[in-house]
């Protein structure tokens, strides 16, 4: 039930502020709710549906009431979780310019550029190298 919560909340709360620092990855972030939030889970969200974001809106519903740390986590992993789904829209953009630089010859699609520039890493411009880790692809 927990691991379910945090998905359907992951879903809801996606999209938010953008941090620059390191994201992290949906099972992360569920393991993080889950052990941050399950009391408060379990306290006032036992009966919510799992559908429809019904133990988000439940805990929307309880926020005065839910503990500190549960608070806390879900506004970071609402940011996190912003920040990697941004760097991701954004990584092509930032590494264009790499792209062309260090992988000229190198097939487009199926992650072969992406895989270039990882290779290239000490040789890749630093902001296309936070953007590959921002995005979870390293």
């Amino acid at each position: 039930m927990i691991k379910a919560f945090a998905l359907s909340l992951l879903i809801a709360i996606g999209i938010g502020s953008h941090a620059n620092a390191q994201t992290i990855g949906y099972a992360d972030a569920i393991q993080i709710l889950a052990r941050d939030c399950g009391s408060d889970i379990e306290k006032y969200c036992k009966s919510a549906n799992l559908a429809n974001s019904g133990i988000t809106n439940c805990l929307a519903e309880n926020r005065q009431n839910l503990a500190a740390q549960c608070q806390t986590s879900m506004v970071q992993v609402r940011n996190s979780i912003a920040a990697r789904m941004k760097a991701q829209n954004d990584i092509w953009q930032i590494c264009n310019r790499d792209a062309q630089r260090f992988c000229p010859m190198t097939q487009r699609g199926r992650g072969f550029v992406l895989s270039c520039l990882i290779t290239a890493e000490r040789s890749v411009s630093k902001s296309c190298n936070q953007a590959i880790t921002n995005a979870g692809w390293r």
